[in-house]
């Protein structure tokens, strides 16, 4: 299994040398894949800005939002544009994880319907392949992507469409979290519906979870996961206790999604300061 790990780009108060830094460190040391997390209305790096920043600092990581909300998104033919250009100036480096979003504050700030916003997301998806392959609204939007085809785009999230968008648009299929017990069935899912539409590529399995390692880092890590899912109320607090702080838990999160079929797990960590990487290095690469 692979480990990737997360720019801090959604913690406030990270300076911008450190998230440069950060990338730079991150692809030195191995991991697989630079990974942003995604919000509009927040104190946090714009997801596409902090993955291009990236872009120019690494050479060899994978670059990928998981999850980039494009359904707060109201045009396909700008975010096309924008992913398309990140795609081209690290390489052919980027991978696109997708969720439709759901805090509502965002949607407004953007002006999308918030309850329709899956319906949204799978048109998006659609347009963008189309705008691509230079058949958008107007033709003649570029750059292409590298491979002159299409940004690969990694399905995500827990809902009740995340198999058959991951299906019918994606790699595969990215955890945004939940316990690994039910990882392995949400995975036979994803696998069951790639062979129902007649794939015969075998679906790349993702997931995520939060990492802060030694004390300090975790009562910061912990007001940082407060303060970010304070829309979600009690489950908030379920994800600030649950934050990995000890590299014995680490090493067997690690082996349990290896075990249930995941092929890559990302790290995500909960406090900007770059010397945790070499830390998370030790124990899983």
């Amino acid at each position: 299994m692979d480990i990737g790990v997360g720019l801090p780009n959604t913690i406030p108060g990270t300076d911008g040398r450190q998230l440069i830094e950060f990338a730079a460190r991150a692809d030195e040391l191995g991991f697989s894949t630079l990974a942003v997390l995604d919000r509009l209305v927040y104190d946090s790096y714009d997801a596409t800005v902090a993955l291009a920043a990236a872009a120019a600092a690494t050479s060899r990581i994978t670059l990928a939002p998981t999850i980039l909300l494009a359904g707060y998104w109201p045009s396909a033919a700008l975010l096309a544009k924008q992913l398309a250009s990140i795609d081209r100036l690290s390489g052919g480096r980027l991978v696109v994880g997708v969720a439709a979003g759901g805090r509502e504050d965002d949607f407004l700030a953007t002006g999308v319907d918030f309850h329709t916003r899956g319906k949204w997301l799978d048109q998006l998806l659609d347009e963008l392949k189309e705008v691509w392959a230079g058949r958008g609204p107007v033709p003649g939007i570029g750059p292409k992507p590298s491979n002159g085809a299409a940004v690969p785009i990694w399905a995500g999230g827990n809902g009740p469409a995340f198999v058959r968008r991951a299906a019918e648009h994606g790699i595969g299929w990215v955890s945004g979290g939940g316990p690994v017990s039910r990882y392995p069935q949400q995975a036979d899912q994803v696998r069951t519906a790639f062979v129902a539409a007649g794939r015969a590529d075998t679906p790349k399995m993702g997931a995520l979870t939060y990492v802060a390692l030694g004390e300090e880092r975790k009562a910061a890590g912990g007001r940082y996961l407060l303060d970010y899912y304070s829309y979600m109320g009690e489950k908030a607090q379920f994800l600030a206790n649950g934050v990995i702080s000890d590299e014995t838990r680490l090493r067997e999160t690690i082996d349990a999604y290896a075990a249930a079929g995941c092929d890559e797990l990302l790290l995500f960590p909960c406090t900007a300061d770059v010397d945790q990487l070499d830390e998370l290095a030790k124990v899983c690469l």
